[in-house]
């Protein structure tokens, strides 16, 4: 029987064994998507208590945890609410033995091991014993966010970032040499996108106060939108992202779409092929404006956003409400690619689909859209979200390997708002190196460490340093 989490840790045979800690351990991090604020950079934020920096509050904690908690039947003033940090610690304590199997029991424990040298296990028995040894490290004058990922030498961080944001923090960042860590802004217009919904009209006239113009035409969102990209461009950006519903495609002519943006504006009900139409002419133009930036296009879909009403209203957006959604998405998805391949204007794309059961198509899709030039121009992104355990990681890698080239793949992100979320690399890596050494154990691959080493390192960093030109 193997200890609990040793140095061994889902390393099942000698070859996966050597190629983590010879090859993947030691290497950096690149986190090119992820919900970290950069104002907790910029003023080297501290936490009071372990609770805030495991579970946070708001739209800033960890929504796994949140959700194994409810699991158990706790009340939500105990998971979220104004119960004191010390009862809702005791919750997750409380939670923690019964999660068997979870990648949150595993993550949690590899983050109490990393960062503050706890070797045991989290239950109700041990909280007080947990609580104070964490609670004494993170009183340490040394502890603040910068110091965490300096430990955890990550190089490169892409936050996620509205076109109307100021970027005010990444510009306090970029002025502080002590900073170590590169901070860059990425471009999420999802809200320019989002016809349908309340305080659409409001947020077009932010967005013109952010660009100097008024926005009263398609024509002079596009241009508005231009002079965001610039802005954002000045601060280093070259990465968007895209959280959809679904991939849209259904082309329209120009005076459709603008009446369709009229419509929305005036706070009209629209038909699901309005909004569509409207969201297809505002890819497409975004998808041209990314590749003559040379930026990447991040597409992010599948997910069934705020399935539980009551608590939505309660609560508000991304506080662990929501699930996998099953709508198919394979022609959009190609024909959308096409539309800017056949443009010349295809930027590098990476696709997401919170849906496992999508991993094969998407991995077709985008060995239809290559030959740029790079290795692998449109890449089959992370398993995300709900599909980031080790079963799902094993799929995505598995599908990735039989479909396309495995050793071009950009790698692990974190995808997260914790600072702590940094051992999902570590767990990740561990992951990727026992399912390599497993093929080659079982004779399906040479035993070439040499080859096998590099073709390591390349996922784990050096691939996503070419990828994003870092």
């Amino acid at each position: 029987m193997k200890a609990f989490m040793d140095e061994e840790f889902l390393l099942t045979n000698p070859t996966a064994s050597k190629l983590y800690h010879e090859y993947a351990e030691g290497m950096p991090i690149i986190d090119y998507h992820c919900h970290i604020p950069p104002r907790d950079i910029a003023e080297n934020s501290r936490f009071e208590n372990i609770t805030q920096a495991l579970m946070g509050g708001g739209n800033y904690g960890d929504h796994y945890i949140w959700r194994l908690i409810r699991a158990c039947g706790v009340p939500e003033e105990e998971v979220t609410g104004a119960a004191g940090d010390r009862l809702r610690f005791q919750r997750l304590a409380e939670t923690m033995p019964r999660a068997i199997g979870s990648p949150v029991y595993q993550w949690l424990h590899l983050e109490l091991k990393r960062y503050f040298g706890y070797e045991g296990a989290l239950n109700a028995q041990t909280a007080q014993e947990v609580w104070d040894r964490c609670n004494a490290v993170l009183a340490r004058p040394e502890m603040n966010v910068r110091a965490m990922l300096e430990k955890c030498d990550v190089r490169v961080i892409a936050t996620t970032d509205d076109p109307v944001d100021d970027l005010r923090w990444h510009k306090l960042i970029a002025q502080d040499g002590s900073i170590t860590t590169r901070v860059l802004p990425a471009m999420r217009p999802d809200k320019m996108l989002n016809i349908e919904k309340d305080g659409f009209a409001d947020y077009i006239r932010a967005l013109g106060e952010a660009a100097g113009t008024e926005i009263d035409s398609v024509a002079a969102l596009r241009e508005a939108m231009k002079k965001r990209m610039d802005f954002f461009a000045g601060m280093g950006c070259r990465i968007t992202d895209h959280g959809l519903d679904y991939i849209p495609f259904l082309p329209a002519g120009e005076e459709e779409v603008e009446a369709v943006f009229h419509a929305g504006m005036a706070g009209e009900t629209l038909s699901e092929a309005q909004t569509e139409s409207y969201k297809t002419a505002m890819m497409c133009f975004l998808g041209e404006e990314y590749a003559r930036r040379g930026w990447v296009m991040q597409l992010h879909y599948g997910a069934e956003r705020n399935a539980n009403t009551r608590m939505f209203r309660a609560m508000g957006p991304d506080t662990g409400f929501d699930c996998i959604s099953d709508r198919s998405n394979a022609q959009n998805a190609a024909r959308f690619l096409d539309w800017l391949d056949q443009r010349a204007a295809l930027p590098k794309t990476i696709l997401y689909s919170l849906n496992p059961n999508d991993n094969a198509m998407l991995t077709t899709v985008m060995g239809c859209f290559q030959g740029y030039g790079d290795r692998c121009h449109v890449q089959h992104g992370s398993a995300w979200w709900f599909n980031d355990t080790k079963a799902g990681m094993e799929q995505q890698l598995t599908n990735l390997a039989n479909q396309s080239v495995l050793g071009n793949f950009i790698g692990m992100l974190t995808d997260s708002r914790s600072f702590f979320s940094y051992a999902r690399h570590e767990y990740f890596r561990r992951v990727l190196c026992n399912l390599l050494g497993r093929w080659v154990e079982d004779g399906e691959y040479p035993a070439d460490m040499e080859t096998l080493g590099a073709l390591v390192q390349d996922i784990c960093y050096y691939n996503a340093q070419r990828y994003f030109d870092l």
